[in-house]
């Protein structure tokens, strides 16, 4: 599908992909930033859409994404500020110490890692690592879906795993 062809299929949608992005947002000034970061990156990653695939469903997912993207991003970055005036001087010369010790030690985590199969514990370890999913599919030579999908088994397993020997 060429540029031209995209771009215009792109704004026969943006009535639709307005309207979603304000039902996503419930305020018009989020529901246009939404809009305008969906149109960007469709736009980028035009050449990863199919065009015999359903462009409407594409786009919605990629506003859908970003937006719960965005969300969890907002919600990371919440902090608590303190105003007071800190005026004030605590004396106190004993300090507390910490007595909430992990039961686990990384020994114990290690080994739990290299129980799991081939298969799960080497993509699961390259995205430890720092790899994202691309670059894992492509080092390994499998696809995308399949990556995730051990990934996700691998965090599976390891959790079923230690809660057991933890009870």
């Amino acid at each position: 599908m060429t540029q031209i062809e995209f771009s215009y299929k792109f704004m026969k949608m943006e009535p639709r992909l307005k309207a979603f992005a304000l039902s996503l947002t419930k305020d018009e000034e989020a529901a246009q930033d939404l809009y305008q970061e969906t149109a960007y990156k469709a736009f980028r990653y035009r050449d990863h859409f199919h065009p015999a695939t359903n462009l409407k469903a594409w786009l919605m997912t990629i506003m859908r994404n970003t937006f719960i993207n965005e969300y969890r991003r907002k919600k990371r970055q919440q902090a608590v500020f303190d105003y007071t005036e800190n005026d004030f001087l605590l004396n106190s010369t004993r300090t507390e110490s910490n007595r909430g010790e992990g039961r686990m030690t990384m020994e114990e985590l290690q080994a739990a890692i290299d129980a799991l199969e081939a298969p799960l514990r080497i993509p699961f370890l390259m995205q430890y690592q720092g790899f994202q999913y691309e670059e894992i599919a492509e080092e390994l030579g499998i696809p995308l879906g399949t990556v995730k999908s051990r990934i996700h088994f691998a965090r599976k397993r390891l959790k079923e795993r230690l809660q057991a020997w933890y009870k």
